[in-house]
């Protein structure tokens, strides 16, 4: 290859956009889900009240006594598309803790192949080195869709300062998608 061949700019192309935003969003889902475990969790305990962090301690020590294990919105839908799909089967708690993070992934990868596809035509969609991507989708996502489908509290019963964390969470998904993107399309 020339020199004017490699710095000449990639064919536009669905396929091969889509396949490096799939790339892109599940590593980005890893990358969220480590980012939720470790700054995501320092940055909403800072942003919470010291009565807020009280009673969230105090909820999930009860919670811990009760056995009652803590369910999250993918271990909900998990178990929802077993019940669609066998037509009323749940799945068991264990189900759902290995159910949850399928959901997570397989969404991440959907979403990504989703920005991988129209960040190949159009450079609105890349604005913001994916972070306009990541805040759309936590828009979508959080604040909508999962409250509307009764997967979370209602948003008017979340206090602000509880989605910070999981705002910068997917700021940080679309930056991260968008870097493994462009880092795996170079290679297509």
């Amino acid at each position: 290859m020339t020199k004017s061949t490699l710095s000449k700019p990639k064919e536009k192309h669905l396929f091969r956009g889509v396949l490096a935003g799939i790339a892109g969003g599940l590593v980005a889902s890893w990358v969220m889900n480590e980012f939720m475990a470790g700054p995501g969790q320092k940055l909403q305990h800072s942003l919470q009240t010291d009565e807020q962090n009280r009673q969230e301690e105090e909820q999930e020590r009860q919670r811990e006594e009760s056995g009652e294990p803590r369910i999250d919105a993918t271990m909900k839908t998990a178990d929802a598309l077993v019940n669609v799909a066998t037509g009323g089967e749940h799945l068991s708690m264990e189900g759902k803790q290995q159910g949850g993070p399928i959901v997570h992934y397989a969404f991440g990868a959907i979403m990504g192949g989703v920005y991988g596809g129209l960040a190949e035509y159009s450079s609105l969609a890349r604005s913001g080195f994916g972070t306009t991507f990541g805040s759309v989708l936590f828009t979508g996502a959080d604040l909508v869709a999962v409250p509307a489908f009764n997967l979370s509290p209602p948003l008017a019963e979340q206090a602000p300062a509880s989605l910070a964390s999981p705002f910068a969470a997917h700021i940080v998904y679309g930056a991260t998608t968008e870097l493994v993107r462009r880092l795996v399309r170079r290679l297509l």
